[in-house]
């Protein structure tokens, strides 16, 4: 089989860039710089990174007890206390069902015991809601007055 033109210069290039790449290597090991050092990077208090290491003397104690690992519990939250819906979905049987927030579009779980005895389907009620298991649930439902 003859060696084409092609073939012969792809080989050319692949032991030029040997050599280029051996070079490098060797040049590398005269400078006498390791790689290593050069990919060092240092953060300093201010968060800043740097290639000289930190000093240690100036190293403030942290105490560990003071870190908090958690999300913290918002302080001020601005949810109303009490909303407007109507029964869009209630199973006797079953004893629950789902109130539709007339503001929104949320649909909230309800539970019997937290609903008047007479409870019925595409009654306009007033309710608070609380956290379940499985989201927020409404509490406290009453019969509110009709207003449009």
């Amino acid at each position: 089989m003859a060696i084409s033109f092609n073939k012969r210069e792809n080989e050319k290039k692949k032991q030029q860039k040997k050599l280029e790449k051996q070079k490098r290597k060797e040049e590398r090991k005269i400078s006498g710089k390791s790689s290593f050092d050069d990919m060092i990077a240092y953060v300093d208090e201010n968060g800043v990174i740097t290639d000289t290491p930190p000093d240690m003397q100036n190293k403030e104690p942290i105490d560990h007890e003071e870190i908090l690992i958690s999300v913290p519990k918002k302080e001020n939250e601005n949810i109303p206390n009490h909303y407007k819906g109507h029964v869009e979905y209630f199973s006797s049987s079953k004893g629950y069902g789902f109130i539709k927030d007339m503001n929104k579009t949320d649909k909230y779980f309800f539970h019997i015991s937290n609903a008047p005895e007479d409870v019925t389907e595409g009654r306009i009620v007033s309710f608070d809601l609380e956290r379940g298991d499985r989201g927020m649930n409404a509490v406290n439902i009453t019969y509110a007055e009709k207003t449009e």
